[in-house]
């Protein structure tokens, strides 16, 4: 059975579009990745584009869209919704109500940096790298944690701490 994941946060433009791309390119048939925002961008970060094009991921039907698309009583239910707006920086996450699991796993947002566009790359660089280590842990979970509800929700709860540096951590 494929889960259906949701990447939720404030525009869709940048970290729930890293997500989205990222995950639906490494989960085959497990997972099925979404992303959408509580106030859409209307577009793509042009550095989310092109981490994602520098990492070999695709781009196709990325959009930046409303999560009001996943909320209609004929949208097909989500599995994991995953909120990824930076409370630690008082960013308003969307608040979502349904019969799935929640989790945040907040990040500074690499849209709201500004300077040169190399110091803006390498703040969707660094967004990408924490995105990609979160991934790999939820992609390490055995089929059989999503049996335990409570149990997942404490798995997947953990996996919004992890950092890149974790990950070389864990394999070494």
């Amino acid at each position: 059975m494929k889960r259906r994941v949701l990447f939720l946060c404030t525009g869709n433009s940048a970290r729930s579009v890293l997500a989205e791309a990222t995950l639906r390119a490494w989960a085959g048939n497990r997972f099925e990745a979404f992303s959408a925002g509580s106030k859409p961008a209307g577009q793509v970060n042009p550095h989310a584009l092109a981490q994602l094009a520098a990492e070999g991921i695709s781009t196709a039907g990325l959009r930046s869209k409303s999560w009001d698309e996943f909320a209609t009583a004929d949208a097909a239910p989500m599995d994991l919704v995953v909120t990824v707006c930076d409370s630690a920086a008082a960013e308003t996450c969307p608040v979502v109500f349904g019969d799935f699991l929640r989790v945040h796993w907040g990040l500074p947002d690499p849209a709201a940096v500004s300077g040169t566009d190399e110091e803006k790359a390498a703040a969707f660089r660094q967004a990408h790298r924490v995105i990609k280590a979160r991934l790999l842990a939820f992609l390490a979970l055995p089929a059989e944690a999503w049996n335990d509800r409570q149990a997942l929700k404490t798995q997947l709860d953990r996996i919004g701490f992890v950092e890149p540096e974790d990950e070389a951590l864990s394999h070494g």
